[in-house]
């Protein structure tokens, strides 16, 4: 018989996501462009490249820990991350103030934020997540106390702050891509790609960690060393989006529950590259949104925090109510 000349629905739900991302590049690079061509691509190219690595990054972080914990409604930032970046943030405007923190050179206050959060996850990781049966509740419970411990120190510290100071530490708290440092696109690209990397060679391992720690155990898979390892390529991707662009809460349950409707395949190799073509399109598309339909020169992270919210209210209803 005669092979089916059609493509496999994976394909094209796959095809369909690649377009669409290929477009929202298209249209924020191309839309309202006034003057010369090359000068108005220079000047948005950075934008996009940042966006689109820190689309990539929290889709695939989120995907990857939604995996581990079996929980489709929980995010890297439930680990403090977020509340960790603010906290630098603030100690940094609190001794030195803002002069002093606009005088580090940006390519090592990104490696000293990046840094800190990492080794703060590993020492977390490591202490916590031991191989006991509750251990990785453990760690998501003490990564909910240190998140809330370090935005109560946050808070505390901000109100000894000088209010000029307070106000410019403030719009650095929301994901905003409108002062980005082209000097730091590399840094993250490195960072982030040797991460995608490993977790591509892990896709088996994710697969069968989606089955649960006992079947994966059963399966041959060394469930400690296995997660250990993915917590730690979280924790980068995450410290490096974070400190790229700034917290973006609720934007990877919104990529990643909308990734989990559109492909057919639970497999991730299906599920990761329409989770970033999502992401890329959802980030690229509300931007230009935001600066050439609303004309507003606000932060994209307020609009997606609201979206991500309620998202996140109608999984926790539609979940109680089955």
């Amino acid at each position: 018989m005669p092979a089916d000349p059609r493509p496999l629905p994976i394909t094209r739900t796959m095809q369909f996501c690649g377009l669409a991302a290929t477009a929202s590049v298209l249209l924020f690079l191309l839309v309202g462009m006034k003057g010369d061509l090359g000068f108005t691509l220079a000047f948005r190219a950075p934008k996009v490249i940042a966006m689109a690595l820190v689309a990539s990054a929290v889709a695939i972080s989120t995907v990857i820990f939604q995996t581990i914990t079996n929980n489709k409604i929980l995010t890297p930032s439930i680990m403090g991350f977020d509340a960790l970046y603010a906290l630098l943030q603030t100690l940094f405007v609190f001794f030195f103030g803002i002069a002093g923190l606009v005088a580090i050179d940006p390519r090592v206050m990104f490696l000293l934020e990046t840094g800190t959060m990492v080794l703060f996850s590993a020492l977390l990781f490591q202490r916590l997540f031991s191989g006991m049966l509750n251990s990785l509740h453990l760690m998501l419970l003490a990564g909910i106390v240190f998140g809330s411990f370090f935005r109560s120190l946050s808070n505390f510290m901000q109100r000894l702050i000088d209010p000029n100071d307070l106000v410019v530490l403030q719009d650095r708290m929301f994901a905003s891509f409108n002062t980005i440092r082209p000097d730091l696109l590399l840094i993250a690209f490195i960072l982030i790609a040797a991460c995608v990397l490993v977790v591509w060679r892990m896709l088996p391992v994710l697969d069968v960690l989606a089955l649960g720690r006992e079947t994966a155990i059963n399966l041959g898979v060394d469930h400690r060393k296995s997660v250990f390892m993915l917590l730690i390529l979280i924790a980068v991707m995450v410290s490096v989006s974070t400190t790229l662009s700034g917290p973006i809460t609720f934007f990877g349950l919104l990529v990643a529950n909308l990734a989990y409707q559109l492909a057919p395949s639970s497999a991730h190799r299906h599920i990761l590259p329409v989770a970033v073509a999502v992401a890329v399109t959802v980030l690229l598309t509300g931007q230009v949104v935001l600066e050439h339909v609303l004309a507003l020169d606000g932060a994209i992270g307020i609009v997606i925090e609201l979206a991500g919210g309620l998202i996140f209210i109608f999984l926790l209803l539609r979940g109680s109510a089955r």
